[in-house]
């Protein structure tokens, strides 16, 4: 099956003694290995370490075309080994696609559009989650998923239940938060701080007794219509 936006690879055939790794090293190639159901024997071999690099920092979800000896495989990127002194990449796993096989990945979420609650607000986007786990068809292999935050006003978030997924098995939570506005810096002690003014501005008031237009009077022990405080505080809230 022919996959759009392939990512081109080759590789060589290696050794796979200890010695051999680390002389390919030294060379910038990272020790790798192919495998997958139509896969008969997995397949050693070492990849420029370059051309590893740019496909570790793509964002999206790529196909890669792997040549390796003559061959030509449709792989994913499943597996990476780094050293934990200098980070370099020390191993890689590559899966080969199989038609009408699921196979199992995460798939990195994108944030778009400006949030209500930022533009009018001050707020500020916090995204808990990056990747959501998939089990989907090769074919219906999404590179990203996109969600569009601009309606989101303070408090407000997305979830996985929000984006479209369409012949895609989710496998995490579909409750989990992807990304929410929090409020401000500071927001909830000025918040409270305001209210509080408000608060003691509105019972002064009260006491002193509203002025009336001319010629007009409350009768003795009158209240306010029914309702009147309860619009003021919907109107607050």
């Amino acid at each position: 099956m022919a996959y759009p936006d392939l990512v081109q690879l080759e590789g060589k055939l290696r050794e796979t003694s200890k010695q051999a790794n680390k002389a390919l090293r030294k060379e910038l190639r990272v020790p790798a290995v192919l495998y997958g159901p139509e896969v008969e024997e997995n397949v050693h071999f070492s990849i420029d370490e370059l051309e590893l690099e740019k496909i570790l920092r793509t964002p999206q979800t790529k196909i890669q075309e792997l040549k390796v000896d003559g061959k030509t495989y449709n792989t994913l990127l499943k597996r990476m080994e780094y050293d934990p002194v200098t980070d370099r990449p020390l191993h890689a796993d590559f899966y080969v696609l199989a038609d009408g096989q699921p196979v199992t990945l995460r798939v990195p979420v994108k944030i778009t559009g400006s949030a209500k609650g930022v533009v009018e607000n001050g707020g500020r986007v916090f995204q808990p989650l990056k990747f959501v786990r998939v089990r989907v068809l090769p074919k219906d292999i999404p590179a990203e998923f996109e969600l569009d935050i601009t309606p989101l006003g303070i408090g407000q978030s997305l979830h996985i239940s929000d984006i479209e997924l369409e012949g895609i098995i989710p496998l995490d939570d579909m409750g989990r938060t992807i990304v929410t506005i929090r409020p401000p810096k500071g927001a909830d002690f000025l918040e409270n701080l305001v209210s509080g003014v408000t608060d003691e501005a509105e019972e002064e008031v009260v006491a002193e007794g509203e002025e009336l237009a001319e010629g007009e009077e409350l009768a003795e022990g009158e209240e306010p219509e029914e309702g009147d405080e309860d619009s003021e505080e919907s109107t607050e809230e």
